[in-house]
């Protein structure tokens, strides 16, 4: 399963990490739809709103459905053919859809049908492993390998937006394949977009922390085949939902387990579980040059934004009473990163106890 997320980047850099090529080679940057509503979170659970990528053709009729925009959805499918007035009194958990059943449930073979397959868009996902023998849970963050590379040692917080648009050499976005759907209501006003995270049997390697994982896109033809629903048909894209062993992680402070807490904290690694000292990872360093240049943070303080369920909104007021500040994040992540190595690699798979 997939219960809470993180997805800290802001707009701009967010889109440029989304850069992709159209049909005809040209290269894009995905446009945002109603950005306003996107808010940056270290901690994002079901009911937030989350950004998700989408054909064009979904909002623009005639678009080419090779081309794609990002737009903020509520996490949870609202089925089309909900009839009550308050979404929140539907009667069952649509945050997930499994694959094996989901063509059986009415909630996802409907806008599967209709061709409103998403990409759901995140830093990585954080789930918890029960310690045998107890009521204890240990939680951890997964996410996609992280390469360090010259060009993205070279790319620090003084870069410009000029930069970015040239390379994207950063951090990789978690891509997972989702469905969304767009419920009307009944006694009229605005369509409420939501979605839900596809989710198979989990791989070898998380297999010890959950038996379920989402779907994950691994790379840029995947997410191209999963999208362009124009010229890729159901039948097609399905192939492309298995798990997938491209995948990392590690322990994180039980301080995720609040879904109001919304800091640095949630995602920096802990000893737990794993006794010996962990010898830093290269994707563990590259979290380390990402968390010192990146903060969530409220883009446009001008027009309020209406609060995600559960997730405190980013204010300049908030981040400087907030303990967890973007340089407090760096730094507690660095003490990790300076500890004695020793002969294990971050990724090993966990030990349960």
């Amino acid at each position: 399963m997939c219960g809470r997320t993180s997805c800290h980047l802001s707009k701009e850099v967010l889109t440029r990490a989304c850069a992709y090529r159209d049909r005809q080679g040209q290269r894009r940057l995905p446009e945002w739809r109603d950005p306003d509503r996107y808010c940056p979170s270290y901690n994002k659970s079901p009911q937030s709103s989350s950004p998700v990528l989408l054909s064009r053709l979904h909002v623009e009729k005639g678009a080419d459905s090779s081309e794609r925009v990002i737009a903020p959805m509520r996490w949870g499918l609202v089925p089309s053919w909900f009839k009550e007035a308050d979404p929140s009194k539907l009667q069952f958990n649509t945050s997930n859809c499994r694959s094996d059943t989901m063509m059986e449930k009415r909630s996802f073979k409907v806008p599967l049908g209709k061709g409103r397959r998403c990409v759901v868009l995140a830093d990585g996902f954080y789930e918890w492993q029960r310690c045998q023998g107890t009521n204890k849970t240990q939680p951890y963050f997964i996410y996609f390998p992280q390469i360090k590379t010259e060009k993205s040692e070279s790319m620090g917080a003084a870069d410009g937006p000029e930069d970015w648009e040239k390379v994207w050499d950063n951090w990789r976005p978690l891509t997972m394949a989702g469905l969304f759907d767009c419920w009307e209501p009944p006694e009229g006003g605005d369509c409420l977009y939501s979605y839900t995270i596809i989710t198979v049997d989990s791989c070898k390697g998380l297999n010890d922390i959950h038996h379920r994982m989402p779907a994950i896109l691994d790379g840029e033809e995947a997410v191209s085949k999963w999208l362009d629903f124009g010229e890729v048909s159901a039948q097609e894209a399905l192939k492309l939902i298995h798990p997938t062993e491209n995948i990392t992680f590690h322990p994180v402070s039980s301080v995720v387990n609040n879904s109001r807490n919304n800091t640095p904290e949630c995602l920096l690694p802990v000893d737990s579980l794993v006794k010996k000292e962990l010898k830093a990872s290269g994707s563990s360093q590259k979290m380390l040059q990402w968390l010192a240049t990146k903060s969530p943070k409220k883009e446009d303080t001008k027009a309020p934004q209406k609060a995600e369920s559960d997730v405190p909104q980013w204010s300049s007021q908030f981040l400087k009473k907030s303990p967890f500040s973007r340089r407090r994040g760096a730094d507690l992540l660095e003490r990790w990163l300076k500890r004695e190595k020793e002969e294990e690699p971050v990724a090993k798979r966990p030990h349960t106890q």
